[in-house]
């Protein structure tokens, strides 16, 4: 076999890259250990599963599946049109909101520029950033959250892009609509911000802001959703971009032709206008975000305050409880990689997940009997 000496060419900021890992597929854990009963609560998807509306939708394409979809997506942007007061010449779309950061990075980042983002904050962030050579600027966290003013503090003058996720993921902590704009208002015109809104559907009544109202005072904000979470189309693999006309016509620029399925396209218009299905999501994940406080508090256990579909939770030693839930059928996150070694991400489920990750977690806890953890 030849000598692969191409590896020895790529950059150095490719070489170096750790990639992104993602939480355990209930299919490998089968394999690895023989589990036929398992939950997932890593990925923080829709328990209920995706709208009707858009399984509806579905049901209906067998004989589209042969064509290529609208390179455009002109049915989804005029839904996302109808449900947002600007033009379709406001949204971009991509294979999920992850696209759309790819599509940022390549944009605007390159070697000899820099984007800031928080400690904790989205692993994808400092991914993209490293992707194109650029500079990632961490700025710590402020009670595991976003420190906004020290962020922008931290804006050099090779800065292209600062990156905000709110709610954040992993941690689940929420910058208020006021301080967000205040802290937009400081950033310089030329660096774009992304505002990465994937969970913005599970904020309360009180807690809910209008950034697209913002557009026209800051020209440089790009709003980043997703159908992922809380509409359940994960699967699919849909995601937008909501920005000023001229930012989305750059980012068309670099976007791969065709990277919304039809499945997806389809979907994602119809799921959009259930908000039927949007508020029993939202109802579901507000009791289950209670029970998994209270039943953290009496096992003693600190839990970050979340805004999302999720909660972190201190446990002492994550990466070897995780192991320990793998192995009886229950999947969370391991929170190592972002720095959090002592905790444990875990997805609010259905009623019934919820109680049997706790029995499991009252159960390890009370054992600690020392075990491998297993290897994502």
């Amino acid at each position: 076999m030849k000598e692969l000496r191409y590896c020895d060419l790529v950059a150095d900021h490719v070489r170096h890259l750790a990639p992104y890992q993602p939480g355990k597929p209930m299919a490998e854990l089968e394999r690895e250990l023989g589990l036929t009963s398992i939950i997932k609560l890593a990925s923080n998807e829709n328990p209920l599963g995706p709208s009707p509306r858009a399984l509806e939708a579905l049901a209906a394409l067998a004989g589209e599946l042969a064509l290529y979809p609208d390179g455009n997506g002109f049915e989804l942007k005029t839904a996302l049109s109808a449900h947002y007061p600007l033009g379709p010449d406001h949204f971009i779309l991509g294979n999920g909101s992850n696209d759309i950061l790819d599509l940022v990075a390549r944009t605007f980042l390159g070697p000899g520029t820099s984007a800031v983002y928080s400690q904790y904050g989205f692993a994808v962030y400092p991914i993209a950033t490293q992707t194109m050579g650029a500079q990632g600027i961490e700025v710590p966290a402020l009670q595991f959250g976003h420190d906004l003013p020290a962020m922008i503090r931290a804006i050099r003058p090779d800065t292209r892009v600062l990156f905000i996720a709110n709610p954040n993921n992993p941690t689940g902590t929420f910058l208020p609509g006021g301080d967000l704009h205040a802290g937009l208002s400081q950033v310089p015109p030329e660096v774009v911000v992304v505002l990465d809104e994937a969970y913005t559907e599970y904020l309360s009544e009180d807690q809910r802001y209008d950034p697209i109202a913002w557009l026209d005072e800051f020209p440089n904000l790009l709003i980043c959703r997703t159908f992922s979470k809380a509409y359940g189309l994960a699967g699919l693999r849909v995601g937008f971009g909501i920005g000023h006309p001229r930012l989305i016509a750059l980012l068309n620029r670099v976007r791969q032709p065709f990277n919304v399925s039809v499945p997806g396209l389809r979907a994602a218009s119809a799921a959009l206008g259930d908000r039927e299905f949007l508020e029993c999501t939202r109802t579901l994940n507000a009791q289950g975000r209670h029970f998994l406080k209270e039943a953290f508090g009496s096992l003693g256990l600190s839990c970050l305050p979340s805004f999302g579909n999720f909660m972190t939770v201190a446990v002492g030693q994550g990466r070897k409880i995780y192991g320990q839930l793998l192995r009886q059928g229950v999947i969370v996150r391991p929170l190592d990689a972002y720095g959090l070694p002592l905790h444990l991400r875990v997805s609010i489920g259905t009623p019934s997940e919820n109680r049997r990750f706790i029995e499991a977690l009252t159960q390890t806890l009370e054992a600690q009997t020392p075990v491998s953890a297993v290897v994502l």
